[in-house]
């Protein structure tokens, strides 16, 4: 039997549940997940193996103008994705009507390769809207397969995956058959930290914040992480600590439960707080977080 194998690409507006879908189809929370726009910066690669296919899922970062040389970079990836892709999903929600950058749009209505478009949160709509809605997009993207979904609620989810089967070229594999993703632990370990800064801080403090994991040894029965809170000004140090460290504590808490179920094994994290000044604007900062070459 021939093998199958490529590269299915999701993109779309901020906080549409690309990071959701991604985990649905992968099985795992390689993702993280929260309300704010931009929480994903990176390219995140998941992959799902099969004896007769191999799917290298990539969550990508919502599409927006950029602002300063982080967001430029995080909209590289979004390049990158359109270029290397097998399929492209494109992901919209009920009440949105357009991609937040003509040029990428276009982009979309004029692939060569299969596009799905799935319009996802059907489940807060009402029935005559979902109809509504899959008849313009149906218009406004004729080239597309198009499927309604709840990512959250995985409704409609196997379907996707069966068809995005269907739609993948022959090929051999391109990873390992047992690996699952491109990422380090230490990537993970900077992404769950991340997460519960977004969860519990405003305005501009999640937004100025990256996560550095210095060290990451594991032995038999537990995994050692130190890893640095960078931010960009003295005031967001105060912020990040918080009244007598209360607030870092709570980040660490949750963030060490979540790295326990995520590597099944008992962790300690020693979390610190460092300034390191106009770093999203900085090119040498940004190689060294990983948003540059």
């Amino acid at each position: 039997m021939t093998h199958k194998a490529g590269f299915v690409n999701i993109i779309g507006n901020p906080n549409v549940g690309k990071s959701t879908l991604m985990n649905a189809l992968v099985g795992e929370k390689l993702s993280i997940i929260t309300s704010k726009a931009q929480t994903t910066r990176h390219r995140i690669l998941g992959i799902v193996n099969n004896d007769d296919y191999q799917i290298v899922f990539s969550d990508t970062p919502g599409i927006i103008e950029p602002a300063y040389e982080l967001q430029e970079s995080m909209m590289d990836f979004v390049k990158s994705a359109f270029e290397d892709a097998d399929v492209l999903i494109y992901m919209v929600e009920v009440g949105e009507k357009e991609l937040k950058n003509e040029a990428f749009f276009k982009k979309i209505i004029n692939s060569k390769i299969p596009v799905i478009l799935l319009l996802n949160k059907v489940d807060k709509s009402t029935q005559e809207e979902v109809e509504e809605k899959i008849a313009y997009w149906r218009n406004k993207v004729p080239n597309s397969f198009v499927y309604v979904i709840s990512a959250l609620e995985k409704f409609n989810v196997d379907s996707v995956f069966y068809k995005i089967i269907e739609l993948l070229p022959e090929s051999p594999p391109f990873y390992p058959k047992d690996q699952l993703t491109d990422k380090s632990e230490r990537f993970f370990v900077n992404e769950k930290i991340r997460e519960k800064i977004l969860q519990h801080y405003k305005k501009e403090i999640p937004y100025s914040v990256e996560v550095e994991t210095e060290s990451f040894v594991e032995e038999d029965d537990i995994i050692k992480i130190r890893s640095v809170i960078m931010v960009e000004r003295e005031t967001q140090k105060g912020i990040i600590i918080g009244h007598k460290g209360s607030a870092i504590k709570r980040v660490g808490t949750e963030a060490r439960k979540d790295l326990q179920q995520f590597f099944e094994k008992k962790v300690f994290l020693d979390l610190h707080v460092k300034i390191n000044k106009n770093w999203r604007s900085n090119d040498r900062q940004l190689k060294r977080f990983g948003y540059k070459d």
